[in-house]
């Protein structure tokens, strides 16, 4: 089944978040399970929504959550309990 562009945002973000709000790009590709240039473009998508940041430190790349990103990952769980409560 595939899953829409709600549900791999929030596979995206959620990935930054359960690395305490802050990822690689390679790693946040393996956990999203998309290609690298679809992985680009939500990226783009998100920095451009401000929900995460990408900053260099050490000579790393990183992803990083914003407060953003943290409500919407807060608000989707809320939809995705009020669906269920209906059984949807």
């Amino acid at each position: 089944m595939r899953r829409s562009k709600l549900e791999i945002v929030h596979d995206m973000l959620r990935a930054v978040q359960d690395k305490q709000g802050r990822i690689k790009p390679t790693h946040l590709l393996y956990k999203s399970n998309l290609s690298h240039k679809k992985l680009t473009e939500y990226l783009d998508d998100l920095v451009e929504r401000e929900m995460v940041q990408k900053v260099d430190d050490g000579g790393y790349q990183y992803v990083i959550l914003t407060d953003k990103g943290a409500n919407f990952l807060s608000e989707f769980k809320r939809m995705k309990e009020f669906a269920e409560s209906f059984g949807l």
